[in-house]
């Protein structure tokens, strides 16, 4: 399995124009961070969690030729302000792009994108195939994804396990039930948005707590704002088994 983040920031992370904070400042590529995202690559399947407003310009930076589906951690709008930029693979792969969500993430893109669902659409637009998801693992092509349900303040979110990569983000709280999904996992990646505490994301220390708790093999932080400061410096507090990401990483799971 490779992947490839693709985005590692927040709508508080990305580079502001006229901004003078040490991070905006920063010539170090890593402290440049566009919407969270992660392009997975498994069983000759190409897989997206989450389109961002950045999503075309991660794809183009990624050179991306193939996305096979989308799978969706919640309706904020920096994990789905990208959703229309599919319409370039429906146009490359004369298909409809298969979207995976709970009911909430499908309505609000239904909502978002009406246009893209009228009877008489506009040419042109996005071709969409809504998949509706819960709690319960699910196939799709062949490969198993089991949910992985926290919380972000009171809105249910999704992360997702496949086979020993998990992903989770915008969480601020994990059941024992989703830990329990979480075992043996050999990467996890995990929000930490920065080191003070946050009323709906983990911040620093709870995330290292979270990963010491799974104890994967390695874990990488991912949705990080200004506020956590410089990758260079952050990287020097961790532990030995947990990273800051960065845009464009690639791993090997």
């Amino acid at each position: 399995m490779r992947v490839t983040f693709l985005g590692t920031g927040t709508s508080q992370g990305v580079p502001v124009i006229g901004c003078d904070c040490e991070v905006c400042q920063s010539l170090d590529y890593r402290d440049k961070r566009l919407r969270s995202s992660v392009h997975i690559e498994v069983d000759n399947q190409s897989i997206v969690i989450d389109t961002g407003p950045d999503f075309r310009q991660q794809m183009l930076r990624e050179r991306t030729q193939k996305l096979d589906f989308v799978l969706f951690t919640h309706s904020h709008k920096d994990h789905t302000a990208g959703l229309d930029d599919v319409r370039a693979f429906n146009f490359k792969q004369h298909m409809d792009m298969p979207l995976y969500g709970t009911r909430q993430v499908l309505d609000q893109l239904k909502t978002e994108y009406y246009y893209a669902f009228l009877e008489k659409k506009y040419p042109g637009s996005p071709q969409l195939q809504l998949n509706e998801i819960d709690d319960n693992p699910f196939e799709v092509n062949g490969i198993k994804i089991i949910p992985l349900p926290v919380t972000h303040l009171h809105m249910p979110v999704l992360g997702f396990r496949i086979k020993d990569f998990s992903y989770i983000t915008d969480a601020k709280h994990i059941s024992d039930n989703t830990f329990h999904r979480l075992e043996g996992t050999k990467v996890l990646v995990l929000n930490a948005l920065q080191k003070e505490p946050h009323i709906s994301h983990f911040n620093l220390e709870e995330a290292i707590a979270v990963a010491k708790k799974v104890e994967a093999e390695k874990t990488y932080f991912t949705h990080i704002s200004h506020k956590m400061g410089l990758h260079s410096e952050v990287a020097q507090e961790l532990p030995p088994s947990i990273e800051l990401s960065y845009d464009g990483l690639v791993i090997t799971v």
